[in-house]
């Protein structure tokens, strides 16, 4: 989805320029299905006035100008450095990555951002960028809220699934 939307945006024209020109209803119908698009328009809209007013139209290059922009957060911040600026800076995580790196027993914290903190205080600096790679589209997969444990190739060595076993006996 995500993927189509910026097709789309790039063929409309997407530079700040035009896109300060253009009303949120036209986003929201450039980016449409994607979810919360409403919401995401906006931030579109807010983020490239930030964009022109405070960086010349261009985007910063690190975490802190990151997450300043409106609808970015660490998670997107970091996979956005890995990605644009080849910057490994941080861990990005989501609910998935959150979700598998507590059942795995890697971590025991409440927050994707908690999780991203204590990965990154023991898993070297040169895994960072492929932590959430991995995980993803595992975690939409096959560990997602309700986990496939019957389906999953880590079941043998999973802390969870070894733990939902005794609890099933």
């Amino acid at each position: 989805m995500t993927s189509a939307a910026v097709k789309r945006l790039r063929e409309y024209g997407l530079t700040p320029e035009h896109i300060m020109e253009t009303d949120e209803e036209e986003l929201q119908k450039l980016i449409r299905p994607v979810g919360f698009y409403k919401r995401k328009a906006q931030y579109i809209k807010r983020t490239t006035a930030v964009l022109l007013q405070d960086y010349g139209g261009d985007i910063p290059d690190t975490i802190e100008g990151l997450v300043k922009l409106p609808g970015v957060g660490p998670k997107m911040g970091y996979l956005a450095l890995q990605i644009a600026w080849k910057k490994n800076d941080g861990i990005g995580v989501d609910v998935h990555v959150h979700r598998i790196c507590n059942r795995l027993h890697w971590v025991d914290t409440k927050t994707p951002e908690e999780t991203r903190v204590a990965l990154e205080s023991w898993l070297p600096k040169d895994l960072w960028e492929v932590v959430n790679v991995l995980l993803v589209g595992f975690g939409q997969q096959i560990c997602g809220s309700k986990p496939k444990c019957s389906d999953c190739k880590l079941k043998a060595i999973c802390p969870s699934s070894l733990e939902k076993d005794i609890e099933d006996l």
